[in-house]
């Protein structure tokens, strides 16, 4: 189950983002929060109710005023003590504030220190919290209400109801075992095969969410290679939509890469404008050429641009045959408004082709959901689930046990024990999910990213 090491201080820190603004809030948590709201308030104010306040020194001079809130525990979001001061937003304010907590006995809190304690004191389990710096860091507003999803706890919920559905199968299974002789009757009159495959397609149907929101967390890192004046700056500016790279009709003129951040479908994709790939003597392309490179081999996919009057030539096949091995390629024939030639989208060999006309526009949507296909997105955004890479592997452990623990159910012979460690294994694995049966060392690793205050 969840640590129990409750944390036996008292933290603060300022809780709204660097630099000057309107409004600056400064949280404290910990079992001496209501000594540090008399010190600071001359008293505790009413749980829940905004009270306004004067923002005491130690000489009882006024550093500020604004709005006090008082959370008791374990009624907060830490599920601790908490004291937040609503002050003006100034740098040097909001610094004088919180010195005068650190006098009267907190500590900084580390980065991610508040919801960390949520999670220890089971307010939240991990995917929740992982969830609030996922809500953060959305970069579009899919990504936002999938990462609120998660934060109400709707992809936690799925997971305990699996691990429910498990947990009475193995209870079923490991109770077959005091009685091997009737382990088929008592199996089959426990419906164990049906409940099996209905665990595993539940736990499908839920990769598939999270996967989805992994997509939309992370995005899709489409770098931009071909040789000079195919046309890479002018796609980039026609997915942005604005002017960010600069077009002509000299070979070379982007040297270094320039990246843009853009949505489709709600699906955060990196853009990345790199150097024509090309011989070349001069040693300011060599080196925009050498950080294309890099990209690529960071990149999960590559639109391979070619002037669609040349082909897929000598020259084009010699840049794909330079492109890292196993990294998804969609080619796309620009200038087919010289060509004469319509339209179309094909896949071929997992690579797909795409005809279009950045001067006319014609075929960039196929373009748009080439990219969608590249990451097998089909719509989810309003399915989604906000969950990271960590949350696939811990759902594919699973996945991997539930299927060897079908094997064990799918002929005449039972192999009962193995069948109850699949099965005890595949739970396991769901418990990583939502910080059950996760390492210290990992908690701290996840826990790090997030920002201070939060």
């Amino acid at each position: 189950m969840k640590r129990q090491r409750r944390p036996d201080d008292t933290i603060a820190a300022i809780a709204t983002a660097p630099g000057r603004g309107g409004i600056g809030v400064i949280r404290v948590s910990g079992h001496t929060a209501s000594d540090i709201a008399r010190g600071i308030l001359g008293r505790v104010p009413a749980p829940r109710h905004a009270a306004f306040s004067r923002f005491l020194s130690s000489d009882d001079s006024t550093l500020d005023h604004g709005i006090a809130l008082w959370f008791e525990g374990p009624a907060s979001y830490t599920g601790e003590d908490v004291l937040e001061l609503h002050g003006h937003g100034g740098t040097a304010v909001l610094q004088s504030v919180l010195t005068r907590c650190f006098e009267l006995g907190a500590r900084p809190a580390r980065p991610g220190e508040f919801t960390e304690r949520a999670f220890l004191n089971d307010r939240i389990d991990l995917a929740q919290a992982e969830a609030v710096a996922d809500l953060i860091e959305a970069s579009t507003s899919s990504a936002a209400r999938s990462a609120m999803r998660s934060l109400d706890g709707e992809f936690s919920r799925h997971i305990h109801t699996l691990e429910e559905t498990l947990l009475n199968l193995r209870m079923f299974v490991e109770a077959t075992l005091d009685f091997p002789e009737e382990d088929v009757e008592f199996l089959e009159q426990a419906g164990a095969r049906n409940k099996l495959a209905d665990v595993m397609q539940a736990l499908a149907a839920l990769r598939e969410r999270a996967r989805c929101g992994v997509v939309l967390r992370e995005g899709l890192t489409v770098v931009l290679a071909g040789a000079p004046n195919v046309g890479k700056s002018s796609l980039l500016n026609v997915l942005a939509g604005e002017d960010r790279a600069i077009v002509t009709d000299i070979a070379g003129t982007t040297r270094d890469t320039l990246k843009e951040l853009i949505a489709i479908d709600g699906v955060p994709l990196h853009v990345i404008d790199t150097a024509g790939l090309r011989e070349t003597d001069d040693p300011v392309e060599l080196a925009g050429i050498a950080r294309t490179r890099r990209e690529l081999e960071r990149a999960h996919a590559v639109l391979h641009l070619i002037d669609s009057r040349d082909g897929f030539d000598d020259a084009a096949r010699a840049i794909d045959a330079a492109l890292p091995s196993g990294l998804k390629r969609i080619r796309v024939y620009n200038k087919i408004d010289l060509t004469g030639e319509a339209a179309s989208a094909e896949v071929q060999d997992g690579i797909a082709s795409i005809r279009m006309s950045l001067r006319t526009l014609d075929g960039l949507d196929l373009l748009r959901q080439a990219l969608l296909d590249s990451v097998a997105w089909h719509g989810g955004a309003e399915d989604a689930l906000a969950a990271r890479s960590r949350h696939l592997h811990a759902l594919d452990i699973s996945v991997t046990h539930l299927e060897t623990a079908q094997r064990c159910v799918s002929g005449d012979v039972l192999q009962l024990d193995l069948l109850a460690e699949e099965l005890r294994l595949a739970h396991r694995a769901l418990g990583d999910v939502t910080g059950e049966f996760t390492p210290d060392d990992l908690l701290g690793e996840i826990f790090s990213r997030f920002c201070i205050g939060k």
